[in-house]
């Protein structure tokens, strides 16, 4: 009963919400081609609200390079997979992205610049671009089972949960993850 009640207390209200998306820009000059990802509407009113009362949100970006093959796959040149911590900070009054403040807000989250360098010099018609993917994981099966073994008052630890309710968790923790995915063209000088 107090599973459900912390799921009810949990649940996402999607009505009105922007869906998440994500932007990038990137540049090409010789072999070294610069990536600068932008998450936008990724913080979702209900993943903000458990974050201002003291949760950090796990944001997990992967970027892949990949060059495009006319009547052909793309190629993937290069990726990177990189982890950075949000939280909102009463002590700098705002949010921060890995210590970093946001003076814009969650809203729009300038992640991460990330920077290759290509093997060879590429040939000078070829065309790369980068896709962007990224998750953030604000409330994990481990931190809802805590939630329910507090409203419970229970003393069950991870591993005497039953099968049923570790999947339960799983499954509305991974409601609570938002996602977006984008690409963008590698612009030449």
């Amino acid at each position: 009963m107090a599973l459900v009640a912390a799921l009810g207390l949990l649940a996402p209200m999607a009505r009105g919400e922007e869906p998440p998306k994500v932007t990038c820009s990137a540049a090409r000059a010789g072999r070294r081609v610069v990536v600068r990802p932008e998450a936008l509407a990724l913080v979702a009113p209900e993943l903000e609200r458990l974050m201002r009362l003291g949760l950090a949100g796990r944001l997990e970006v992967e970027l892949t390079l990949l060059r495009r093959r006319p009547l052909w796959f793309s190629e993937r040149m290069d990726a990177t997979r990189l982890t950075q911590v949000l939280a909102y900070s009463a002590k700098e009054g705002g949010w921060v992205l890995d210590g970093r403040p946001l003076a814009a807000g969650v809203g729009r989250l300038e992640l991460e610049r990330v920077a290759w360098t290509l093997e060879e010099e590429p040939e000078a018609d070829a065309a790369f671009e980068v896709e962007v993917g990224v998750r953030l994981q604000v409330v994990t099966a481990a931190s809802l089972g805590k939630v329910a073994q507090w409203l419970t008052q229970g003393e069950k630890t991870e591993a005497q949960r039953s099968a049923l309710t570790r999947g339960l968790l799983r499954t509305v923790a991974e409601d609570l993850t938002r996602r977006a995915e984008g690409r963008c063209s590698v612009q030449r000088p």
